[in-house]
């Protein structure tokens, strides 16, 4: 899988994360409509995280059609909230 052989950017991660997730997820990423994320590494998978964000698992949470080096960003900031 493409998006799991990249290295990903935090910074770069931070800026998808500010432009897309916010909303939901706040801006310190503590959760609001969407649940806090810090650990969330810790309770998923990287490939369980792809699947939440490209399927939108649980409702009310949208699918994303996000690029593999897009995704291996936001997976390197996600990792960066523990």
């Amino acid at each position: 899988m493409e998006t799991l052989n990249s290295k990903g950017s935090v910074q770069a991660g931070d800026a998808l994360f500010k432009t897309n997730c916010v909303g939901c997820h706040g801006i310190t990423a503590r959760g609001l409509v969407g649940p806090d994320l810090h650990s969330i590494t810790n309770r998923l998978n990287d490939k369980e995280i792809i699947k939440q964000v490209t399927g939108g698992l649980t409702p009310p949470m949208p699918s994303f059609e996000i690029d593999p080096s897009n995704m291996s960003n936001l997976l390197k900031y996600l990792h960066s909230l523990e």
